[in-house]
C-alpha cells in the first residue's frame, strides 16, 4: 500500500465526522410531534414515524419520552402554552378572550379536542396548570366561592371544547377530501336537502342557509352560546 494511503494514528489527523442526525431534546421532539399531529392526526403518530421525521431512530426518542401516551401528554401541554393569560380587569371579558383563544387553538390543532376528552390523560403539565390556576383566580376574583369557581371554569371549558370539537372534526373531514370547504359543502347540499324533506323546520333552515352568506356562522354560533353560558354564570353573582 502506498505510504500516503496509510492511516496516521492520531485523532488530530482524522477529519471530523459529520453529525448524522440533529441533537435531540425533549423540546425538539415535542415540537415535531405537534407538527406531525397537525398534518396527519393522532392515528398516524408513532415513535418510528416521528423518529423518521427527525432523522433519528425510535430508540433515540425513547431516551427522552417513554411512549406514545407520554408524547401526547407533552404535545397537549405544549399547545396549551399558546393560550393567553389576559388581564382585562373584568371577568366576563377575560373569560371570553380565553374561550375564543381556546377555540382558535383547537381549530389550529384539530387533534387536541379528542386528547382533551381522554380520561387517561393527567393534566399535570406546567402550561395546563398555569392556565387552570389563572382561570380559577379570575372566577374567584369575580366573586365565586372557591368550590363554585372550579365548577364555573369546568362549565365554560366544557362548552368551548364541545362546540370546537365538532367544528374541528368538520374541518378535518374537509381537509381529507382534498377540496375547499365551499366545494365540499356544495357536494353535500343535495343529500342534506333530500334528508330534511319531511322535517319542515330543518328544511326551512337549510334553505335559508343555502341562500345566505354562512361564512361567519360558526363564529356567530360559538359567540352566542358562550355569552349565554356567561349570562347564566352572571346570575350566580347577583
Amino acid at each position: 500500500m502506498p505510504e500516503d494511503h496509510k492511516q496516521i494514528p492520531s485523532v488530530w489527523a482524522r477529519p471530523p465526522k459529520e453529525r448524522q442526525q440533529p441533537l435531540l431534546t425533549r423540546e425538539s421532539i415535542v415540537a415535531e410531534a405537534v407538527r406531525l399531529l397537525d398534518e396527519e392526526g393522532a392515528d398516524n403518530l408513532s415513535m418510528r414515524r416521528l423518529g423518521s421525521r427527525l432523522g433519528a431512530g425510535a430508540t433515540s426518542l425513547y431516551r427522552h419520552v417513554a411512549n406514545k401516551d407520554e408524547l401526547l401528554e407533552l404535545a397537549l401541554d405544549a399547545v396549551y402554552g399558546e393560550l393567553p393569560l389576559p388581564d382585562t380587569g373584568e371577568w366576563r371579558s377575560t373569560v371570553t378572550e380565553v374561550s375564543r383563544a381556546l377555540r382558535a387553538t383547537i381549530l389550529r390543532h384539530p387533534w387536541l379536542a379528542a386528547e382533551l376528552a381522554e380520561a387517561g390523560l393527567a393534566y399535570l403539565g406546567p402550561n395546563v396548570l398555569r392556565q387552570s390556576e389563572f382561570m380559577l383566580g379570575v372566577m374567584e376574583d369575580a366573586g365565586f366561592p372557591p368550590g363554585e369557581a372550579d365548577q364555573a371554569v369546568t362549565t365554560v371549558m366544557a362548552y368551548v371544547v364541545g362546540v370546537s370539537s365538532s367544528e374541528a372534526a368538520w374541518l378535518s373531514m374537509v381537509a381529507r377530501s382534498g377540496q375547499s370547504e365551499q366545494e365540499w359543502t356544495e357536494r353535500l347540499w343535495p343529500a342534506a336537502e333530500r334528508a330534511v324533506r319531511d322535517y319542515p323546520r330543518l328544511r326551512a333552515r337549510y334553505a335559508a342557509q343555502r341562500a345566505g352568506d354562512t361564512s361567519g356562522s360558526n363564529e356567530e354560533t360559538f359567540e352566542y352560546g358562550l355569552q349565554r353560558v356567561l349570562d347564566g354564570l352572571q346570575t350566580r353573582l347577583a
